[in-house]
C-alpha cells in the first residue's frame, strides 16, 4: 500500500472512489460535479499547509484523505474514504491515511484539526475517537470551518 500526494492523473479515480460511497453506501444525493473541491483538488486542498493524499494498491485508488488549511494554525480533515474491499484493521488503509495527514500537519505547524461527518458513518466515529479526536458541539467550530449540510457530528484534535 502506498500513500501518495494527489496529482491530476488520479482525479477520475478519486471521483470513482468517493461518489459511489457517498451515494450508494450512505445515501447522500450528490454528484461529482456538485463537489467543487473534488473538481479542483490542487487549488482547493494543496494550498498553504493543506494537502490531499490517495492510497494506492498497485495502481488502484483505494483511499483518500484531504487536509484543508483554514488559517490560524487550524485545518479541516475532509474526504476520508476507503474502498469497502480495503476497510478494517487488517488492511490499515484508514490508519495509514490518517497517520500521513497528522505527520504532515505536525511538520507544517498546525495546532488543531477539525472534521465533520454524518450520523451514518458509525465506524468512522469509532475510528476518529480511537485516534484521539474529541466530539465537540457545532458551536465550538471556528467560523472559517467549511460546514457541509450533511455533517451533523463534529470532532477536534489538538496536535
Amino acid at each position: 500500500m502506498d500513500i501518495v500526494p494527489f496529482s491530476p492523473k488520479y482525479a477520475a479515480r478519486v471521483g470513482a472512489l468517493i461518489v459511489p460511497i457517498q451515494r450508494e453506501e450512505f445515501g447522500v444525493d450528490i454528484t461529482y460535479e456538485e463537489q467543487p473541491d473534488l473538481m479542483d483538488i490542487p487549488n482547493f486542498y494543496q494550498m498553504g499547509a493543506g494537502q490531499f493524499w490517495v492510497a494506492l494498491d498497485q495502481d488502484e485508488v483505494v483511499g483518500s484523505i484531504g487536509l484543508l488549511d483554514i488559517g490560524a494554525g487550524e485545518a479541516a480533515l475532509r474526504k476520508m474514504f476507503v474502498a469497502a474491499t480495503h476497510r478494517g484493521g487488517a488492511h490499515g488503509v484508514a490508519a495509514q491515511l490518517l497517520g500521513t495527514l497528522l505527520n504532515h500537519a505536525r511538520k507544517n505547524g498546525l495546532k488543531t484539526i477539525y472534521l465533520g461527518t454524518t450520523e451514518k458513518f458509525l465506524a468512522a466515529h469509532r475510528f476518529y475517537e480511537k485516534s484521539g479526536f474529541e466530539l465537540i458541539e457545532p458551536s465550538s467550530l471556528p467560523a472559517r470551518f467549511p460546514r457541509m449540510a450533511v455533517d451533523k457530528r463534529f470532532y477536534r484534535l489538538d496536535m
